[in-house]
């Protein structure tokens, strides 16, 4: 039972959105949004406001009569500098460039807010009586339902024979937008399949693990996927794979 209050929530917030909580702590921070309309709403404010700074913040370089002023005191001889660029410049240049790919792989894409939003939402959807708003595995049932509700039309398919029945679909909400969301079962594990439209490039599949849950993205035919369960990983890839290749 999840027994976070409100104040060790809000103390966590940051951790959590940084991914810098245990596995743990981080569910209980998780559990503790998914039924609590203000955490969430603080939540939902920091992580735009780390969006926006990151995408919109001016940087301004240094002026040069900054850098000239620097290296005019106590300037070194020539025959130091000279020395300095043979010996340590490579060194220098090797440590740069190293540092550079590390920072490179561990700056989170703008994919990673999307992906933590929904990993979020299937929480949420486990959680609480609202998997499904049409419950059905017609997917000539499941796919009109959605017409009128949404400004493009979600594929919908049944793969009960591949072991992957559908189990209905809802509406969500994920980057500011209506989003299609289509729910498949596996054993006694649920399957939450997210549907955004964009005008981005056809993508090929990328997986990987989010708070303990896997995750795989694609995008194709100007929509973004992103599939979210506890599964097993390679049962989730296979499946990702039918529904790539239905589209």
């Amino acid at each position: 039972m999840n027994e976070l209050d409100c104040t060790v929530c809000r103390t966590n917030l940051h951790g959590y959105l940084d991914q810098e909580l245990d596995t743990a702590t981080a569910a209980d921070v998780a559990a503790h949004l998914a039924s609590c309309a203000e955490c969430t709403r603080l939540h939902d404010e920091v992580k735009l406001l780390k969006v926006s700074v990151k995408r919109l913040a001016t940087h301004y370089p240094a002026p040069a009569s900054l850098a000239a002023s620097v290296f005019a005191v106590d300037a070194p001889s020539p025959g130091f500098m000279e020395r300095w660029r043979k010996w340590f410049a490579p060194t220098f240049s090797a440590a740069a460039l190293a540092l550079a790919a590390v920072l490179y792989v561990a700056t989170p894409s703008s994919e990673q807010p999307l992906m933590d939003e929904a990993v979020s939402s299937h929480v949420r959807s486990l959680m609480g009586e609202h998997l499904n708003d049409v419950v059905s595995s017609d997917r000539h049932t499941v796919k009109p339902w959605f017409t009128g509700k949404l400004d493009f039309s979600p594929p919908v398919f049944d793969y009960s024979a591949q072991g992957f029945p559908l189990l209905g679909g809802r509406l969500d909400y994920l980057q500011h937008q209506t989003t299609a969301a289509l729910s498949y079962g596996r054993a006694k594990h649920i399957i939450n399949v997210f549907i955004l439209p964009t005008q981005e490039a056809d993508t090929q599949r990328q997986s990987q693990t989010i708070r303990g849950f896997n995750v795989v993205t694609w995008q194709a035919g100007h929509m973004r996927f992103v599939v979210v369960s506890d599964v097993e990983k390679s049962e989730l890839e296979a499946f990702s794979q039918l529904l790539r290749s239905g589209t």
